[in-house]
């Protein structure tokens, strides 16, 4: 099982920065087979000038996102590539997306993903996204390999 990745070390496997970066630390990594990280979510946050004013939500299509992200950086490690060498994972499909309960700032985004499909150059993964222990998304992502 591999060690941590601290928000520096995830610049080395993904093209998103600020505002776009949506994980701030991996926690857990088995190559090849699941990862676990987190996402603290906090007001200073742009989008919560308008989602929503008074009553600020995290927005559902940004938790796929995490978890999109969160399972790139599983699918660099289980394929020992890196964006430097010329492949990146993009966002390639979401099934059987569940929100169960609101992410408000202040709230930790807890978040796990488990490869369920590792093909040439197409991973799909079983994700989910947790809040103080209680599930707040769940969904079948997958990304696919390309080369830059």
């Amino acid at each position: 099982m591999s060690g941590q990745k601290n928000i520096n070390e995830l610049f080395s496997y993904l093209p998103h920065r600020y505002p776009f970066l949506l994980i701030d630390r991996v926690v857990e990594l088995e190559v090849g087979d699941s990862i676990r990280g987190y996402k603290n979510i906090t007001v200073n946050e742009e989008l919560f000038n308008g989602h929503f004013p008074g009553q600020p939500i995290f927005p559902g299509v940004l938790i796929l996102e995490a978890m999109a992200q969160l399972s790139g950086v599983l699918a660099f490690e289980t394929k020992d590539k890196r964006p430097a060498d010329g492949v990146n994972y993009l966002f390639g499909g979401v099934e059987k997306a569940r929100f169960r309960r609101p992410v408000i700032p202040g709230d930790r985004l807890d978040m796990v993903s488990k490869i369920i499909a590792d093909r040439s150059r197409m991973m799909k993964f079983e994700c989910s996204a947790y809040v103080d222990d209680a599930l707040a998304c769940s969904a079948i992502l997958s990304v696919v390999e390309q080369r830059t």
